[in-house]
């Protein structure tokens, strides 16, 4: 078993030679996954220099690491987000999550990028009862308010999306899809290059100063004047952002992948191919490799770094109490990433402390990562296009966070405890 992700068979990231870097830039980002690389894209077509540092190897993070599942959903329910900011905010906020799902497949078409994007639809499995009912309620006023497609399945036809016996309902959401994330990462940072973005691996920012009228950014390598600056570090955001960082908390998110089955296997476990997920709240989420051979099983099985082999047989209980056919079937792969929540789990894009930024994707990034990149650097550029709805709720931190989450074993237990009661 590997101890790398899956992706990584087929596009593993790579160091490129880094041409000699230049002393100024037009604007300097702050991380080379698909927030950075998004936003570098938009200000080179808009005719700006721009210098893209990454501490690693660029893509090593989140961006080939993650599950590659793509919704237009938030987390909090509208009826939070209307207490919270009233009716109007809150559907702009869901209408956006909406736009930014329907961007995507355009933006790939448009740049060329093949990275097996597939609309295949996403499945819900629900463990209790009550939870059911909740669920069914909270669709249909989505569907009344907000269009949301979506329709609720019983327990005598979960089979027909999935082959087990373990929940006692579901819901469909057929706009929900899947793609080859390190793909996706390998096709962005060649049309970034392209667009003649320099791209630093390796250079990890050691210091940001603010200026009169521009940034000195700092690495080992040099340090560059830049006009402008924007933050893409998401759930890898360090001491350099201070501000930045005690907003969004990392957490480890964790994934395998079975050895190739048999089609007829896969027919049974996954029969449409869906992305799927749970309604516990340390939920699972998996689907069929994107050639359909194999399971790819994510979760949380601890909010802090275990290994790879802890973790996969961690997972493993989780993925064999759905699917007892895959007792005993060989793991290929185990591997993690980090990725970023937020005190309101809600994504945020803005500016602080004079720079640019966009994070906090709470599970959601493929998608809100692409989509609030581009709009950071269009806020940037001062384009009427950048107004967001996520750059009107505030970014909140808790008193005593700083960038470290001491406080996530415990939330681990309580979100243990609650799925235990079906809460």
């Amino acid at each position: 078993m590997k101890d790398v992700p899956y992706w990584w068979e087929h596009a593993c990231p790579s160091d490129v030679e880094t041409p000699a870097l230049p002393a100024h830039a037009d604007v300097a980002v702050i991380g080379a996954g698909y927030t950075g690389l998004s936003a570098a894209l938009t200000l080179a077509r808009a005719g700006r220099s721009v210098t893209v540092f990454d501490a690693g190897t660029p893509g090593i993070g989140a961006s080939s690491r993650n599950g590659g599942m793509l919704s237009s959903a938030l987390k909090p329910s509208l009826d939070t987000l209307t207490r919270r900011y009233g009716r109007a905010q809150a559907l702009s906020v869901l209408a956006e999550a909406k736009e930014a799902y329907d961007f995507l497949p355009h933006f790939l078409g448009e740049e060329n990028i093949e990275c097996d994007y597939a609309e295949t639809g996403g499945f819900t499995g629900i463990v209790k009862p009550a939870q059911y009912e909740a669920l069914a309620r909270e669709t249909e006023q989505l569907a009344r308010t907000t269009g949301l497609e979506a329709h609720m399945v019983p327990k005598s036809e979960v089979r027909s999306e999935i082959g087990t016996d373990i929940y006692c309902g579901g819901k469909v959401t057929p706009r929900r899809a899947g793609l080859h994330p390190a793909k996706y990462h390998a096709g962005l940072i060649a049309r970034v290059r392209q667009a003649d973005v320099t791209v630093a691996g390796n250079s990890p920012v050691t210091a940001i100063q603010r200026n009169s009228s521009d940034f000195t950014v700092t690495t080992p390598r040099t340090s560059l004047q830049a006009r402008n600056v924007v933050v893409a570090t998401n759930g890898y955001t360090g001491s350099m952002t201070p501000g930045l960082r005690r907003r969004v908390i990392p957490v480890t998110s964790y994934m395998i992948a079975t050895a190739p089955l048999s089609p007829n296997l896969m027919a049974t476990l996954m029969p449409k191919g869906r992305m799927l997920s749970d309604s516990n709240r340390l939920l699972c989420y998996f689907r069929p490799s994107p050639d359909n051979t194999r399971v790819l099983f994510g979760g949380r099985p601890a909010y802090t770094e275990i290994g790879a082999q802890l973790a996969a047989e961690r997972l493993t209980r989780y993925m064999t109490r759905i699917f007892p056919e895959l007792d005993g079937v060989e793991l290929t792969h185990s591997w993690f990433g980090f990725i970023a929540y937020t005190f309101d789990r809600l994504p945020h894009v803005g500016e602080r402390d004079g720079m640019h930024y966009a994070m906090g994707y709470c599970g959601s990034g493929v998608v809100m990562s692409t989509w609030l990149g581009r709009k950071a650097a269009l806020r940037l550029l001062g384009e009427q296009e950048g107004d967001s709805a996520f750059a009107e709720l505030g970014h909140p931190t808790s008193p005593f966070y700083y960038g470290k989450p001491w406080f996530l074993p415990f939330v681990q237990a309580w979100y243990q405890g609650a799925d235990m009661l079906g809460h």
